[in-house]
């Protein structure tokens, strides 16, 4: 392909993006294909002789888009929003288009230049402290893959300083603390470096928070024994339910246990933080206090389209301590001299892509007020959809609303004052029922999920193209399937249980 040929191909893929997104809210959420679909369409083995790019073209949208499930679809309510803005699409064009690995400062100095710069954006945007900026010469940003990668780079750290400062500590005995609720990236990073994790029990009397006092008997319980404890990877926004681990309470009580390092994932709830009127409820004050480390996902929620995980570290010597490995090739004057942040020893990896370009195009365009005002707006969103939810004859909240996720459940009303109230485990199974429904459909998507114990739904709000109308048709299509479930449901004997008339 030549340049004017680069050309056409480029002005008809924009135009086919545009077209996509003029006709995605006409188009299912969920794809239709079954598995092994493009099989039956793509050879095994790549063609011997180049073919004509229109061809290359026309079968990306008669093969591809077909078997796509459209995150940004305004009836997308599962998992958490995947954002994706024309800005990203448009630095992602440019990015890719001056490809290089951007491992260290003269590999390209532009990219690792405006990492630095717009993770400090990133860390004023969300109140963070001056202290976790690159500017302050101490702590610093980077731009990691996903929240998976920045928890591993964070534990990766605090095994190495637990090691050095206590080096005769045998690593078999080292533990990573979690929670029941947090997400299964504590328990990845146990699996690749080879440590224990423990799962924390909450409760939800402390709606599915990590208290003070629980970790505390924790920590007690391990000392009484050989495991040694290094980090605890704390949650501001669970996936499961939005739950917030008490920061106050657990940075109070590392303050007794100056080797555990607190890490705080804030994968999707962080950019929240953005609006000052949710820093309390959040903890911006302790994380501040507390944090070690600190990540959000500006891929989630933030408008910046994948990948793009900031990752925020008190000391940045902590990192470089842990991953350093510069050989003689990757040396460089201003690499010895210090002079420069080489990002190579800042994650796991070597190469790195030219990701800050898509915070820089995203924030300068929406500007500080647009941003806050997309977040607020899905927020909004959801205070409406928990609304409908608890005024519903059918259906009700399992959990509070927490900012734009809402966790509920098919909880029908008994006939009756003195009728039995629903057991869990046929309370559950009405629900997986339930969500048997709705995951047939096309035209809405909602996830699962588990609550101690408790089957239930999540619905997410977080598309940008979600309006209250996607909001009401979502709950009238909810509350068809659940009325429909249970008409056929008091004609079985679970129905009596429910005292249907």
């Amino acid at each position: 392909m030549d340049i004017e040929q680069f050309r056409k191909a480029g002005y008809q893929a924009i135009d086919r993006i545009c077209d996509y997104y003029s006709s995605l809210q006409e188009k299912p959420v969920i794809s239709k294909v079954e598995p092994g679909y493009l099989r039956e369409h793509i050879p095994l083995s790549a063609p011997e002789h180049g073919e004509d790019f229109q061809l290359i073209a026309d079968d990306y949208q008669k093969l591809i888009v077909p078997g796509l499930t459209h995150w940004q679809h305004p009836s997308f309510f599962a998992y958490f929003p995947t954002a994706c803005t024309f800005e990203g699409m448009l630095a992602d064009l440019y990015s890719s288009s001056t490809c290089n690995p951007g491992f260290n400062w003269s590999a390209s100095p532009a990219c690792t230049e405006l990492e630095a710069i717009v993770m400090d954006w990133g860390a004023n945007l969300l109140g963070l402290s001056p202290a976790f900026t690159n500017a302050s010469g101490v702590g610093g940003g980077s731009i990691q893959t996903s929240a998976s990668d920045s928890v591993l780079v964070a534990v990766v750290a605090a095994r190495s300083l637990y090691l050095r400062n206590n080096p005769n500590t045998d690593p078999a005995e080292l533990m990573i603390f979690t929670t029941t609720q947090t997400h299964s990236l504590g328990l990845k990073a146990g699996l690749v470096l080879g440590i224990e994790v423990r799962a924390i029990d909450v409760k939800m009397e402390d709606q599915l928070s990590l208290r003070g006092d629980t970790l505390r008997d924790a920590l007690a319980e391990a000392a009484s024994g050989t495991w040694k404890p290094f980090i605890i990877i704390a949650t501001v926004g669970t996936t499961s339910s939005g739950a917030i681990d008490n920061i106050a309470e657990i940075g109070a009580v590392a303050k007794d246990h100056p080797s555990l390092w607190v890490h705080v994932d804030a994968a999707w709830a962080g950019v929240a933080l953005s609006c000052p009127e949710h820093r309390e409820k959040l903890y911006l004050d302790d994380i501040n206090s507390y944090a070690h480390s600190f990540c959000t996902n500006f891929h989630k929620w933030g408008l910046v389209n994948f990948d793009c995980s900031a990752l925020w570290v008190r000391d940045r010597k902590h990192l470089t301590d842990a991953l350093d490995i510069t050989p003689v090739y990757l040396r460089t004057k201003h690499g010895d001299a210090g002079t420069v942040i080489d990002y190579r020893n800042w994650h796991l990896g070597l190469g790195r892509r030219f990701r800050s370009l898509k915070m820089w195009f995203v924030l300068r365009s929406f500007g500080a007020e647009g941003f806050r005002k997309y977040i607020r707006r899905c927020i909004n969103l959801n205070q409406i959809f928990a609304k409908l939810i608890e005024q519903s004859d059918e259906l009700s909240l399992l959990t509070e609303p927490s900012l734009a996720l809402t966790v509920f459940r098919l909880s029908p009303k008994p006939a009756s004052a003195d009728q039995p109230a629903l057991s869990i485990d046929s309370l559950n199974e009405l629900n997986r029922m339930f969500f048997g429904r709705i995951s047939a459909r096309d035209d809405i998507m909602l996830t699962q999920t588990s609550l101690n114990g408790v089957f239930c739904i999540r619905f997410a709000v977080g598309a940008a193209r979600t309006t209250e109308v996607h909001i009401q048709q979502a709950y009238q299509i909810l509350t068809k399937e659940a009325k429909a479930l249970l008409e056929t449901w008091e004609q079985t004997a679970g129905g009596t249980d429910i005292g249907c008339d």
